[in-house]
This record gives C-alpha cells, structure tokens and sequence, in this order.
C-alpha cells in the first residue's frame, strides 16, 4: 500500500493492511514486449479508463507521533489544521465551510494510532505463516459461496475487463472474507488521527499518504459519493468488500450494479467491478498467467529485483538456465512481456520459494505492495477456480 524502496513482503502491518487498493500511477496493459513478438489482442474497452486525474498532494499539514486531542479545547481547529482546510479547499474545489464543518467532527483513534505502529522488534519473515492465514479452508468455502451466488455478474465481468473470475473472488475473500470483516473504524477519524497523529515520526511520507486520503474523503462527501460523517472501513481507511482507500474508490471504483450510485460496501456487483476495473488499470494482461509455467534459472536468487515492475527479458531468463518444459511449438505469450523472479521466503526455516512473475502477478502487487500478498491471492484464485470447474490458466 505504501511506497518503501524494496517490498516488504510479510510484517504484522502488512497482514493488517491486507487491503487497502491503493492510489497508484496506472500502468499501460501489454507493454515491456522483447524481440519482434506481436503482441497478443488486448478486449477492447474503452470504458475502462479512472474516473479522475490522480489528485495534488495537499501541502499543508503537519503530524506528531505524541498522540493526544487533534482540536483545540474548544472543538476550534488548530492553526495547522486551519491551513490544511484551506489548502484542501484550494486544490479540490471543495467549499471551506464543507472541509472545516467535517474536521470539526474529527476524533483522535487511539486504536488506529497503536495498531499502525511499528514493532519495536523485527518481525522474521515467513511466507508459509502468511499463506495459511489467508488460503485456508474458511475463504475457499466461502469463496465458492460467493462465486456461486454471484456467477452471471463475474462471467461478464470477467469478459469485459479481462480478470478472471477467480481473481476477483480471491481479492475479495482475502481481504475482507466476502465482507465479514470490512472494519468498525469511522474513516474520517482514522485518516485523520494517521494524517496527523502518526506513530512513528520518521516516516512523514506515510502521513502525507493519509492526509492526502483524508482531502480524497472530504471530497467524495462534497460530491455526493459517499457520507464521510457515517462511512466505516478499516484502521488505515479502506472501505468496503474490496477495501479501497478513498482515492482509489474515487479513481478506479466503478458502477457495477448501474444504479447511479458506488457502494463498495453494501453492493456485491460494484465491489466485483471495481477490483476487475482497477486490475486492468494497473498493467493485467488478459490471458496471460500470474505465473509463467517456466523452468527458473540456476541461480533464482540472484535475480531477484523486487519491486512491482517486472524487468526480465525471457532471452535473458534463458540464458541463466530458464526453460519451458516440453516446449516444441512457439514459445507462448507471456514470453513477449517483462517478468520478474519472485521471492517467497521462510526465513525461520532458512529457505525460499522462486516463482516467475507476469505482469499480472505485478498488476496484484498494486493492489497491496506485497509479493507475499499476491502470491496467497494466486494460490486462492487457483483452488477456487479448480474446484468450480473453471480450470486455471
């Protein structure tokens, strides 16, 4: 969800947050394509696109990891929330008196504030913890459950925006178990206290992230989207079954049930939508497998390059010792695009798993910054779609 410099694939925080779509730059479908190959033809859709420009970053505002009240003794704003108002007026078009009428209903979460900070000690990594808390026999049955109930609506889906079925279900069963557990938080008062009120002093981008989600909030009140004052989600502010953060319901949410009106909490057919709609924007392939069915190089760790851009050339794959077993036609198409050597690792057993990443296992990664939460969203959608009869590609 954040922006560290290499993923952080496991931590208490990561699996608390195993949400959150988060605002991100949209990626162009189809590229990174080596050689001469001839890309395979994309659906077309050219109503897929986001609902609005990515946001300015609001530049008034300030945070504190002391905690405590986020008003003034009289419920008055301070004079650095007073600024913050102003500027999210400015940059949103958002009338003063609507911002400065919501902040004033603004409570310090002390719950948010503890559960946002971090351990004082390192948490060792462990891939095979992580997946059995999220691939487990609770969100297959359910996720039948939900495909069953649901199956017309995800076949069109599915058709339209190019992600299979049982992606979309395992998205939704890992992040909210088919919204059993969308969060009790006021959103308002999370975004704020984290915005302002963050734990940890050495990391004021994170608070930035907030109090640019705050302004995306404020603003979807203004407009009508959704009830600000109301509206509930989980500690870090993400809403609904799919858990979006506020500027990515206003960005990538769409109306899947054509009622006039978003509701990822309440509406099945707009959450299954809206994760399908803002995987395409973020570089999903249509066709293409999460992870190629490849043979890995000699040494996999040695290409490992994290981050949530695949950069491998499949000749160059090739040339460490990568291979496609039983291969006698022509080589498939993931082979035309970027891939990447993904690390799965155990550190309390001292080992790891290498799987090979396609630019659909990196579209999932945009969802949370996690090669571990991507890979348990994988290894769900897999078992779901095998036992539904769907098969997996």
């Amino acid at each position: 969800m954040f922006k560290p410099a290499r993923i952080l694939q496991v931590a208490a925080l990561t699996i608390a947050l195993a949400g959150c779509a988060s605002q991100q730059t949209v990626a162009t479908s189809g590229t990174g394509v080596s050689g001469n190959m001839a890309e395979p033809a994309l659906p077309q859709m050219a109503d897929v696109k986001p609902s609005r420009p990515e946001q300015p970053s609001i530049q008034a505002g300030s945070s504190t990891a002391k905690g405590g009240p986020l008003l003034l003794p009289d419920g008055s704003l301070t004079p650095d929330m007073q600024a913050y108002a102003s500027d999210v007026a400015r940059s949103r078009q958002v009338p003063l008196t609507h911002v400065e009428s919501l902040l004033h209903t603004i409570s310090y979460n002390a719950t948010a504030a503890r559960l946002m900070k971090p351990s004082p000690h390192r948490i060792r990594r462990s891939w095979t913890t992580y997946r059995n808390r999220f691939v487990e026999p609770v969100r297959i049955k359910a996720g039948q459950a939900f495909w069953s109930e649901n199956k017309a609506f995800l076949d069109a889906t599915a058709a339209k925006y190019g992600v299979p079925q049982s992606i979309i279900v395992a998205i939704i069963g890992v992040e909210t178990i088919y919204g059993r557990h969308t969060g009790n938080f006021r959103v308002l008062d999370a975004l704020a206290t984290l915005g302002f009120r963050y734990p940890d002093d050495s990391r004021p981008e994170r608070s930035q992230l907030f109090r640019d989600q705050l302004a995306d909030l404020i603003q979807l009140d203004y407009e009508n989207k959704l009830d600000a004052s109301s509206v509930t989600g989980s500690f870090a502010g993400a809403i609904g079954l799919p858990q979006f953060m506020p500027g990515s319901l206003a960005r990538f949410a769409v109306d899947g049930d054509g009622n006039g009106h978003i509701d990822l909490l309440n509406s099945k057919r707009d959450a299954i939508a809206s994760v399908a709609n803002f995987l395409r924007l973020h570089g999903w392939v249509p066709g293409l497998p999460v992870f190629a069915p490849a043979t890995l190089p000699r040494d996999p760790a040695s290409l490992v390059q994290g981050g949530l851009t695949p950069t491998l050339d499949w000749s160059e794959l090739v040339s460490h010792g990568a291979g496609i077993p039983g291969a006698t036609s022509a080589p498939p198409a993931w082979t035309h695009y970027k891939l990447g050597i993904v690390d799965l690792v155990d550190e309390s057993q001292n080992r790891a798993q290498y799987r090979l990443g396609t630019p659909n296992f990196f579209a999932i990664t945009h969802y949370n910054r996690s090669y571990y939460y991507a890979s348990s969203v994988a290894d769900l959608a897999r078992i779901l779609a095998d036992n539904m009869g769907y098969g997996w590609p």
